[in-house]
């Protein structure tokens, strides 16, 4: 599989709560995209590991990682290897499953995580691709199934109006301030979802715009 790097930062590394940048910073960062889809942290979550995470999940400090993201720390909070009982204490419902078999969305590194609230359920297959960086190869949101490109940065736009004129103003933000290289369109029975595959990280100031211009958007 094709590794996609923004940069030289992605092979280097982040800054971050070791002890493995692609097991446990990458780890993180998943949790932190399920944490995002799900819109708060999410009262009931089992995480199905394949492959390497399957593995040596324990060893590597996957556990704490996606539970931190879970949570919304950031890779280098120091509470990372304390999330676990965090997320616990704070009743959440955390479980992790070690699958056999290959990973359904193809790589070593894979973690399903399935997050299921009082009339929410979301489910994010993400993978690490190594130093830090991740790939989100699969969404379940609003009963909608997206198969995004992968690499991140992913902008999701619900459209619960489902007005065309909507659409239209969000398409010319993104293709002036965060082009992008693909656009899904696809229908929930409450809202239009609009999925875009954008070229380059969007810098704070950027996703603040979206965010606040579109209340219903979540930019990955």
């Amino acid at each position: 599989m094709k590794n996609n790097y923004k940069s030289v930062f992605d092979i280097i590394g982040p800054v971050m709560i070791g002890p493995s940048s692609s097991h446990t910073a990458g780890a993180v960062k998943i949790g932190r995209v399920a944490n995002k889809l799900f819109g708060t942290v999410p009262p009931k979550v089992t995480v199905h590991y394949y492959g390497s995470f399957a593995q040596t999940h324990r060893g590597h400090g996957t556990d704490y990682a996606i539970a931190a993201g879970l949570l919304g720390f950031s890779p280098d909070d120091s509470r990372v290897p304390a999330a676990p009982m965090i997320a616990r204490q704070g009743g959440m419902d955390l479980r992790f499953v070690e699958e056999a078999g290959e990973s359904p969305i193809h790589h070593p590194n894979t973690a399903i995580l399935q997050m299921i609230g009082d009339k929410t359920k979301v489910t994010v297959a993400g993978c690490s691709i190594g130093g830090g960086a991740i790939e989100i190869r699969a969404i379940s949101l609003d009963g909608v199934d997206i198969l995004p490109a992968g690499p991140l940065p992913i902008v999701i736009f619900r459209d619960y109006s489902k007005q065309m004129a909507n659409a239209l103003a969000i398409n010319a933000d993104l293709e002036e301030k965060a082009p992008f290289t693909r656009r899904q369109v696809l229908r929930a029975d409450d809202c239009d979802i609009y999925v875009y595959d954008i070229k380059k990280p969007m810098q704070p100031a950027t996703i603040a715009y979206f965010e606040k211009q579109y209340p219903t958007v979540i930019c990955l």
